[in-house]
């Protein structure tokens, strides 16, 4: 069985429409597919008609923008109910504030020469109500400054660059807390790659775990070497956490990620589903159910 639990569509900042996405799993062999836009969860309802028209599982999923002490750190959220309060509230401050950012982040690159505008920029998000640096360097492709996102994010958007500028995210202990409310799944996403490997030490794990109620590790992700997989996989282990792997998968956006290249174990997916289920009939949400054909 194949399962691949961390995937983006044009909803967020993925290329590929949802129906597409789903088609494109199925023909890539996969049995199970998660949804797991940037703070967003419009693609839910097109996943699951898509899903089971293509005869293939479909987890409802969301990717949380979360900060801790300063640096970007990811939450993934499966199966919440995402009509919950408190954590829909959240993640609309999260989307405003990615959005609101975009004219500064175009004004620092006009200031460091860079030819862009807010336009061009609102051109590559059709669909997405999560506006964000990824959509900045498509614009930056298609206006021929850079080759690809890679390199709009090594010479112009990532941490420290001209064009970088910080927007509003949830302290991760609060939002694995609201996604545990909200009957859903907290698994933490990449957590030794990009930058989040600064700050979520191992004993910060534990303490996710032991004071808010972390549930899994995505271990088996292109951003980890073989080596942080290994200690990566002990850790979890060690603190019984579920443990996931997964794509990433952004369509044309981004390369070496593609449908799964890295996979779930159907045991551990089978340890989600349970505690997903655990997690709703202990609280007063409502939250979605996987499809399972």
């Amino acid at each position: 069985m194949r399962i691949d639990l961390h995937t983006h569509s044009n909803r967020s900042d993925g290329t590929d429409p949802v129906a597409d996405l789903i088609a494109k799993a199925k023909r890539e062999g996969l049995d199970v597919i998660a949804v797991t836009d940037h703070d967003t969860t419009d693609g839910w309802v097109e996943g699951r008609t898509a899903a089971e028209e293509f005869g293939i599982g479909f987890v409802p999923g969301i990717e949380i923008s979360c900060k801790l002490d300063g640096t970007s750190v990811h939450l993934l959220a499966y199966l919440p109910d995402p009509s919950f309060g408190p954590l829909a509230d959240e993640l609309t401050l999260v989307r405003e504030g990615r959005t609101d950012r975009v004219p500064a982040i175009v004004a620092r690159l006009n200031a460091a020469g860079v030819d862009l505008t807010v336009d061009q920029v609102l051109a590559q998000a059709t669909g997405t109500p999560s506006v964000g640096r990824p959509h900045v360097a498509d614009a930056l492709v298609a206006n021929g400054t850079v080759a690809d996102r890679g390199e709009a994010f090594d010479r112009f958007l990532a941490d420290g660059r001209p064009g970088h500028v910080s927007h509003y995210a949830i302290d991760p202990g609060r939002a694995i807390e609201l996604v545990r409310a909200a009957g859903g799944v907290p698994v933490i996403a990449h957590p030794w790659g990009r930058s989040s490997h600064r700050v979520l030490k191992p004993e910060v794990i534990a303490r996710l775990v032991a004071d808010h109620g972390l549930a899994g590790l995505e271990v088996d992700h292109q951003d980890h070497s073989p080596s942080s997989r290994e200690t990566l996989r002990g850790i979890a282990n060690d603190l019984g956490l579920i443990i996931t792997g997964s794509s990433d998968h952004h369509g044309a956006g981004k390369v070496d990620h593609d449908l799964g290249v890295n996979t779930t174990a159907p045991d551990q997916f089978e340890a989600l589903l349970a505690l997903a289920k655990s997690n709703a009939a202990a609280g007063a949400a409502n939250p979605p159910e996987a499809y399972l054909p």
